[in-house]
């Protein structure tokens, strides 16, 4: 897991849109990754959805690939596509 990069300042946390934004996706896209569980770790605090700053970049890490052929998951899927195995 990556550290903060001012490491004595608390964490910062980030809403939805600026979340969003700091990603390159539509806050939709990234509320849809909250509904199916595909997207960052999220928080509640006082019924507000917060990103902490490490886990968008944590996040957004764990999709890099090198190639379209580099394993990745072995489920294709997309926000309302059901589940299905790969062929492989």
């Amino acid at each position: 897991m990556q550290q903060d990069t001012l490491p004595n300042l608390p964490p910062r946390y980030l809403r939805t849109p600026e979340a969003a934004r700091f990603l390159g996706l539509s806050g939709r896209t990234l509320e849809k990754h909250r509904c199916f569980g595909s997207g960052p770790a999220y928080r509640k605090i006082g019924g507000r959805v917060v990103y902490r700053l490490a886990d968008l970049q944590d996040w957004a890490e764990s999709g890099a690939r090198h190639s379209t052929s580099d394993p990745g998951t072995n489920v294709a899927r997309g926000p309302g596509r059901p589940a299905r195995r790969v062929s492989q």
